[in-house]
């Protein structure tokens, strides 16, 4: 489907934000059944692949990653992160190390099974994605991240109640 078919929703099919919200609506659509195809490949359910992310950007960042990060990241309880560390662990994915300041703490780090399974699984997409943002016109780059981090800051807070006028 070409963002032409892509029908307005809540918008008039004559506004031309159409077009780049239908755009935007099947970008979202396809990176979430690319995160689903993955994990599936994986045999890990979306979150895992996530936490797995998560432990490895900290890693390259030279970060360690705690369980409390996991949880905070996912938006997911202590108990859901502790069986989603264990199935991690299970699977040769992740393991628990000791913190290296905080002895009552343990560290997350991904194996380099992991390392090579998320690689293998992701090293092509990453390289197209850079090649199509590079084929952006350099003038028009700023005003493409400027569009996509307002959006994700709108996203950021969807679904938080808005105040009432009389709140303020």
């Amino acid at each position: 489907m070409t963002t032409e078919q892509v029908p307005g929703y809540w918008y008039d099919d004559d506004d031309p934000a159409t077009l780049v919200l239908g755009a935007l609506r099947r970008f979202r659509r396809a990176d979430q059944e690319m995160r689903r195809r993955m994990s599936a490949d994986m045999d890990m359910n979306v979150s895992d692949v996530q936490a797995l992310q998560l432990i490895i950007a900290a890693e390259n960042r030279g970060e360690v990653a705690t369980p409390r990060q996991v949880s905070a990241h996912l938006g997911i309880s202590t108990a859901s992160t502790t069986k989603l560390v264990d199935r991690l662990a299970a699977s040769g994915h992740l393991e628990r190390v000791p913190h290296p300041r905080d002895r009552r703490s343990v560290v997350l780090r991904a194996t380099p099974y992991a390392h090579r399974e998320l690689r293998e699984r992701m090293a092509r997409m990453h390289r197209r994605m850079g090649e199509i943002a590079r084929a952006v016109r350099p003038e028009a780059r700023q005003d493409v991240a400027d569009f996509l981090l307002a959006m994700a800051d709108e996203l950021d807070l969807a679904g938080t109640p808005l105040r009432a006028a009389s709140d303020g």
